[in-house]
């Protein structure tokens, strides 16, 4: 890392939000180079980290960019940099970056030959290989290709977001003008040539990079290009809630739809061809910094497919071994909802499967006794039995409401779908709170047994998604304690009234009482260290961005209360730092599976005081959302849940520690290797 780029993001105890989401996307890339990963899951981190760094672009950089416009004096309350100034510095980090996942896929593609699976190049075909794959070309990929020369009698054209393009340098009677090849997604990534053991992959772009040309008949061919735009998708979601003559989900689609048109962030080219990058620029009006080039791909998603042109006998020695989520015997075959009146409910996705909860919401949509179902949904899986149980129970007479979010970025247009065909069904619908998202992870059921009213709530750290349950870390809790379940009635009544001013029995609600309810117990920890008695916080998240809290973090830690931090993703708090930080540790472990998990725990032994909660401790989450911290009542998940923390914080194997230079560490030990998601995989079998 260049040591002058991060100077530039530190400033004291803070790190600069943005320069710490590339550091992340780092330690995903670097799991692609780690040796203790199957190749074919390496090559998929390849992948990842490339699409986290587009949408990062089209959403953070996409925010700055507008920032830039609108208020360029404005500074970020950590570093006090500009927008254009945290640009500048994002172009430089971002060209490194580059340079270092292209030296990454070379060493992938070398280890892929060495397993029988060779990604060709265009430059290197033989004879036979090129007359295989121009033929494949020409019956295959042509006809679903789109051209068009640019001349005085042709328009300029819109360069679609996020999709592939391949210029060319074109002349003809003396005249100089430039073809447009746009690339059709529907396309395959991949072709297999020749026969044999060994597997001969075409990617796309070498057949369209060798081959192209033959599209322009009768033109001269002086250059070409391959390139890829970026487009601003950081919209404005704020509505005027008093405007009832108004459906927000239209007002929602219009604006999904708005972003194929938004200006562009970055430009992504193949190579250096003077004439048609100029061209680029000025067509996109873009400045130069935000132009980059990878020689080979502009995305590896192609990479997942891999195993599927090997045989099984050879990929699975290539990727992790399979693995299912468990369900506890004494889930399985008994009626689930007598099963949480005895007793609390704890699933931890994804070693525990989602099964329990989907039961038991087909449980409560048939039972009698269940007169009310009320749901936050955020993201759903395409094809959600969720879903479909919701609808199942409003038809069996439940009364059933469902709060979705139809600003959960990138899934807005599937949440548009589930929200229609609720609605359908004869649920309610509601989109959310005022201008504040409903990012909170809750079910609340209702249940009247002769006179007496009864409760069930699930409260969760993810999403209600069947998919994302078997790749992302979740912590679950189903209680039928009767404070929890008002609780969560109270909150779907204000969600439906726009009421934010309101105090939980158990439950911390933000924007009211979550952060006011988390600093209140840091002061807790930090009056004990004052009395001389010990001071503990233990916390887990994906992001650590709220600088209120990094400040109170900070005096606790003054103070003398020693602070375990797992955060994922973003964290802009520095650890370490002398008379400042230095009772602060900070790891971040990335693996197989998604650490998505947010846990917030106070002190230790019977004072103890653990949530697991939907937010993480970003302002966005704290003072702008609509999230849920819900204690953990039974003393036996508390503990299981603090054997789980306590794993990963002995992880030697994933986890990296952030030091007080701002860079991540491989933690150093002596010990035997620890890797926790292993290990808690291993607990399951």
């Amino acid at each position: 890392m260049n040591d002058k780029i991060r100077n530039r993001f530190v400033k004291g105890i803070y790190v600069n939000r943005e320069y710490s989401w590339l550091l992340f996307d780092r330690r995903v890339l670097d799991q692609a180079r780690d040796l203790t990963n199957p190749l074919l899951e390496r090559c998929k981190f390849l992948s990842i980290a490339g699409s986290n760094l587009d949408e990062f672009f089209m959403v953070r950089v996409g925010s700055l960019y507008n920032e830039n416009l609108s208020e360029p004096e404005e500074t970020e309350n950590k570093t006090d940099l500009t927008a254009a100034k945290q640009l500048e510095g994002i172009c430089a980090e971002v060209k490194e970056f580059y340079a270092d996942r292209a030296a990454c896929w070379k060493q992938l593609s070398k280890e892929l030959s060495k397993n029988g699976v060779r990604i060709l190049r265009a430059e290197h075909f033989t004879p036979r290989q090129k007359e295989e794959c121009k033929a494949v070309f020409m019956t295959h990929v042509l006809p679903l290709l789109s051209l068009m020369v640019l001349d005085a009698k042709h328009p300029l054209m819109q360069f679609e977001n996020m999709k592939s393009y391949m210029l060319f340098d074109l002349e003809r009677d003396g005249r100089r003008m430039v073809g447009v090849m746009a690339i059709n997604s529907a396309l395959d990534r991949l072709y297999k040539i020749g026969g044999g053991e060994n597997v001969r992959l075409v990617p796309l772009e070498e057949l369209v990079r060798a081959f192209g040309h033959h599209a322009f008949l009768g033109y001269t061919v002086n250059g070409k290009m391959m390139m890829r735009v970026t487009r601003n998708a950081d919209f404005d979601t704020d509505i005027d809630d008093s405007d009832l003559e108004r459906d927000f989900s239209e007002i929602m689609k219009k604006k999904v739809e708005s972003r194929a048109k938004l200006n562009v962030v970055r430009l992504e080219i193949d190579c250096e061809d003077s004439r048609l990058k100029t061209f680029a620029m000025k067509l996109l009006k873009l400045n130069p910094k935000f132009c980059f080039k990878d020689e080979r791909f502009f995305d590896y998603k192609f990479l997942f497919s891999l195993d599927k042109f090997l045989p099984k006998e050879r990929s699975a020695p290539l990727k992790y071994p399979p693995f299912r989520g468990a369900v506890a015997k004494n889930l399985t075959g008994v009626p689930l909802i007598d099963t949480v009146f005895e007793k609390d409910i704890f699933l931890s996705y994804p070693y525990d499967a989602m099964t329990p909860l989907v039961n038991l919401l087909e449980e409560c949509a048939a039972d009698k006794r269940v007169t009310s179902i009320k749901i936050t949904i955020y993201r759903l899986a395409n094809h959600s039995r969720i879903a479909e149980l919701l609808c199942k129970a409003s038809e069996n007479g439940k009364q059933v409401t469902v709060v979705i979010e139809l600003c959960a970025r990138f899934d807005e247009e599937n949440n548009m779908y589930f929200a229609s065909k609720l609605q359908e069904a004869g649920c309610t619908i509601i989109y959310g709170m005022e201008n504040y998202k409903v990012h909170s992870k809750i079910l609340s059921v209702v249940l009247k047994e002769a006179d007496s009213i009864r409760y069930i709530t699930h409260i969760g750290t993810g999403n209600y998604n069947e998919s994302t349950s078997k790749q992302y870390t979740d912590l679950n809790i189903i209680t039928a304690d009767r404070q929890i379940g008002e609780d969560a009635v109270s909150f779907f009544n204000n969600i439906a009234i726009c009421n934010t001013d309101f105090e939980y029995n158990r439950l911390l609600v933000a924007p009211e009482t979550l952060k006011s309810g988390l600093i209140a117990l840091i002061d807790g920890e930090i009056e004990k260290a004052k009395d001389k008695k010990e001071g503990f916080i233990l916390a887990k998240m994906n992001s650590l961005r709220d600088k209120v809290i990094i400040d109170k973090l900070a005096e606790a830690s003054e103070a003398g209360v020693k602070i375990e931090l797992i955060v994922r993703g973003i964290c802009c708090l520095l650890p370490e730092v002398p008379k400042k930080t230095e009772n602060i540790r900070v790891i971040s472990i990335v693996g197989r599976f998604l650490e998505h998990s947010r846990v917030y725990c106070f002190g230790r032994g019977e004072e103890r005081k653990m949530y697991i909660s939907s937010a993480d401790l970003m302002t966005r989450n704290t003072d702008k959302r609509v999230e849920i911290a819900a204690p953990v009542l039974d003393n036996d998940i508390a503990e299981e849940i603090l054997g789980i923390l306590e794993l990963m914080l002995a992880d030697n194997v994933k986890a990296k520690k952030l030091c007080a230079d701002c860079v991540y560490r491989r933690v150093e030990t002596l010990g035997a290797p620890v890797d926790a998601q292993a290990r808690l995989l291993q607990k399951n079998d």
